[in-house]
């Protein structure tokens, strides 16, 4: 019995989008291992540089990362005297996410990476900026109908 056509592997959107988001979060990895910092601790560190002090409410909605990945990567970016989790003075439930002197002095030299990615020339900045514009009306679309099957 032959395959359907929409069970083969090699037809699968998913898939496809699958390898390009490891194999683009590993070569992230030379210029963020200097830095003392995972590609998810990036993502948190980016967040604060850009509209620090947040929540990890305010980090999990700018991340797009789930509370239960925030909170661990926050505990460990505390370990490494990156930024300090300190209790809200508006609602002592919620934890406010600070960055400490040392925190902040990493923004210079990760500021190199995005620059350091783009000489790696893997697609030219049309390409870069169609293939940002069509995840982010993917992500949209889908988070559109997740909120519609699944409302919180």
């Amino acid at each position: 019995m032959p395959l359907p056509e929409q069970l083969r592997l090699d037809r699968q959107l998913c898939l496809s989008l699958y390898s390009a988001t490891n194999a683009l979060i590993r070569a992230y990895g030379p210029f963020l291992k200097p830095l003392g910092l995972t590609y998810p601790q990036y993502l948190v560190m980016m967040a604060l540089w850009e509209a620090g002090p947040l929540t990890v409410s305010d980090i999990c909605d700018k991340t797009r990362l789930e509370t239960g990945t925030v909170t661990p990567l926050l505990k460990r970016l505390e370990a490494k005297g990156l930024l300090q989790r300190n209790r809200s003075l508006v609602d002592e439930r919620a934890r406010e996410i600070v960055l400490t002197e040392a925190g902040r002095r990493l923004r210079e030299p990760a500021a190199e990476v995005p620059i350091q990615m783009a000489c790696l020339s893997f697609l030219t900045p049309e390409q870069g900026g169609q293939i940002k514009a069509l995840s982010e009306t993917l992500f949209d679309n889908l988070k559109r109908h997740e909120d519609r099957v699944d409302p919180v």
